[in-house]
C-alpha cells in the first residue's frame, strides 16, 4: 500500500510547515518520553538511589534512535504505548531496563512531553505571528497618507487611510501574539508527581523522605530545561486540561485576527482597490479565465474557521474530567493539540505571503473615494455657507434635496454623483471653493499620524524583539 491509498492530512501534505510538523512528529515527542527517562533517572541517581553510571550511559546512548517497528509490536502485544516503548528502549539498553520509567506513570512521560511541545509550538507561533505584524508594519507605513474609504456597517464612512485601516489588522495580530506570549511565559511543568499526583510512589522509593521528592521534582524539571519555579504545584494524574482550553483558545484568536484580515483584504478585492499576490502563471478558475479569485485570503479564511471551531473542544475535555482524571482525554487531545498547532501554522505561513505582497490600485482607491466624498462633504459644505451669511436650516435644505436627489441617480438610475454639480448650480453655494472642500485628506484626521505612532509603539518593539524570525519565508506548496 502506497501513501496515495491511505488519507493523510492535508495539514502534513498541503499548509504547515516542516518546523512545525517536525514539533508534532513520533521522533519529536518519543525521543522526548526518552530524555525524560533518562532525566528522572539522573535525578534519582543524584539523590542516592541504586542506578549507575553505566545504566545512564547507556541510556544516553538511545535518546533518538527509536525502532518505531519493535514498538508497533510491543504496543499490539500490551495494548499500551508508553510499556511498548519501555521495552523497546529496553531492548537496546539492557542494562538500564530495570530502572526505566522507575517510580513514574504514563503521565510522567505524557503530560511533560506535551508541555515541552505546546512550549516550543507556542514559541514558533509567537515567531510567525511577528513576521506577519513585521509585514503589515511594513506596508502601513508606505501608505500611512494614502486616503480611502471607510466603512461602517459596510456602508460608506467618514474616509481613512490605507495604512491606517493596515494598523488594524497588525494590532489584531499584536494583540494575539501577546495571549502566545503570555501563555508561553507562564505555561507550567507537570514535574514528577506520580500515579494521582501524590508522589507517593517516590516516598516509597526514597523511604519517606519528603526533601528528596521534591527535589526530584524540581531536577527533572530543571533537567528538561523548565524553571523549577514554574512547576504545577499540585497535579491529579495529569496537569490541568484547563491549560489545553488556555492555549487552543489563545490559538483561536490568532485565527480569528488571520481571518478579519483575510476577509478584509477579499472584499476590498472586489472593489478593485487591493489584492493579494497573484502569480504568473495562477489560474483564478478553470472556466472564466480572466478571473483572480482571492484563493490564499480564502484559504486563511478556510483554515482559520476550523482553528476557531477547536476553542470549544478542550473546554468539554476539561469539564469531563472526573476526580484525578479519565482517559477520555487521551484519544481527543491526540486529534486537537497539533492539529490547533498545524493549521494555525498554516495559516500565518499563507497570511505573511499575503501581507508581503499586497497589490494596492491607488487610482481605484481613489476613484472609489470621490464617488461617495461629496455626500461626506456636505456638513463642511454647509459649515462654510453659514459662515459667509446664509441661514442654516435653508442651507440644510438645499442640500438635503440636493443629495437625495442625486443619491437617486446613483442608486436607480446608474449615473455618477453629480451632487457638486447641482450645488454648484445655487446661489448659496456659488463663492464656496467646493474643490477644495472635496480635498480627501482633510477628511482623515490623524490617520498618518495614528499610524507612526502605532509602529514606534506596538511593531518596532515587537521587530527588536523577535528579529531572529523575520527572516525570509518558506514557498507555499500551493
Amino acid at each position: 500500500m502506497t501513501f496515495t491509498d491511505g488519507f493523510r492530512s492535508p495539514l502534513e501534505t498541503r499548509y504547515a510547515s516542516p518546523q512545525m510538523r517536525a514539533l508534532w512528529s513520533d521522533q519529536r515527542k518519543f525521543s522526548t518520553w526518552r530524555r525524560l527517562w533518562l532525566a528522572l533517572a539522573e535525578a534519582q541517581h543524584q539523590l542516592g538511589l541504586d542506578i549507575t553510571d553505566e545504566q545512564l550511559a547507556e541510556l544516553r546512548a538511545h535518546l533518538d534512535d527509536i525502532d518505531f517497528e519493535a514498538a508497533a509490536r510491543y504496543e499490539a502485544k500490551f495494548r499500551h504505548d508508553v510499556m511498548a516503548h519501555i521495552h523497546a528502549l529496553g531492548d537496546v539498553a539492557p542494562k538500564a531496563r530495570p530502572i526505566i520509567h522507575l517510580g513514574a506513570t504514563s503521565q510522567f512521560v505524557n503530560c511533560n512531553t506535551d508541555l515541552l511541545l505546546l512550549r516550543d509550538s507556542l514559541a514558533l507561533i509567537a515567531g510567525k505571528l511577528a513576521r506577519v505584524i513585521d509585514a503589515l508594519g511594513t506596508f502601513a507605513i508606505e501608505y500611512r497618507d494614502l486616503p480611502t474609504l471607510a466603512f461602517t456597517h459596510y456602508q460608506p464612512a467618514q474616509p481613512t487611510t490605507v495604512g491606517k485601516r493596515a494598523t488594524l489588522w497588525t494590532q489584531d495580530f499584536a494583540l494575539a501574539l501577546e495571549d502566545i506570549t503570555h501563555r508561553r511565559e507562564t505555561l507550567r511543568f507537570r514535574g514528577a508527581k506520580g500515579t494521582t499526583g501524590t508522589q507517593a510512589s517516590f516516598m516509597a522509593l526514597f523511604d519517606g523522605d519528603e526533601r528528596k521528592v521534591e527535589d526530584l521534582d524540581r531536577l527533572v524539571t530543571e533537567k528538561m530545561g523548565w524553571p523549577a519555579d514554574l512547576r504545577f504545584p499540585v497535579t491529579g494524574q495529569t496537569y490541568p486540561r484547563l491549560v489545553d482550553a488556555q492555549v487552543v483558545n489563545a490559538l483561536a484568536v490568532a485565527a480569528a485576527a488571520a481571518h478579519k484580515c483575510a476577509t478584509d483584504i477579499r472584499l476590498l478585492s472586489n472593489r478593485k482597490e487591493i489584492e493579494e499576490p497573484f502569480g504568473k502563471h495562477q489560474v483564478g478558475s478553470s472556466a472564466m479565465a480572466y478571473k483572480r479569485n482571492p484563493m490564499r485570503c480564502e484559504r486563511i479564511c478556510g483554515m482559520a474557521r476550523f482553528v476557531m471551531s477547536l476553542a470549544q473542544n478542550p473546554l468539554n475535555t476539561a469539564a469531563l474530567q472526573w476526580f484525578e482524571r479519565t482517559l477520555d482525554d487521551s484519544s481527543n487531545r491526540r486529534l486537537v493539540l497539533p492539529e490547533a498547532f498545524l493549521a494555525l501554522d498554516g495559516v500565518l505561513e499563507i497570511m505573511h505571503n499575503v501581507a508581503s505582497g499586497l497589490v494596492v490600485y491607488e487610482k481605484t482607491i481613489r476613484a472609489n473615494l470621490m464617488a461617495e466624498l461629496p455626500f461626506m462633504a456636505t456638513e463642511n459644505i454647509l459649515m462654510a455657507a453659514v459662515q459667509q451669511g446664509a441661514d442654516r436650516q435653508e442651507a440644510h435644505e438645499l442640500i438635503r434635496q440636493h443629495s437625495q436627489a442625486a443619491a437617486h441617480a446613483v442608486k436607480s438610475e446608474g449615473l455618477p454623483n453629480d451632487l457638486l454639480q447641482r450645488l454648484r448650480g445655487e446661489p448659496m453655494f456659488a463663492d464656496i471653493d467646493l474643490d477644495a472642500v472635496l480635498n480627501p485628506m482633510a477628511y482623515v484626521g490623524r490617520a498618518p499620524e495614528q499610524v507612526d505612532r502605532f509602529i514606534a509603539d506596538i511593531v518596532e518593539p515587537i521587530r527588536r524583539e523577535y528579529a531572529d524570525a523575520l527572516g525570509d519565508a518558506a514557498e507555499l506548496k500551493v
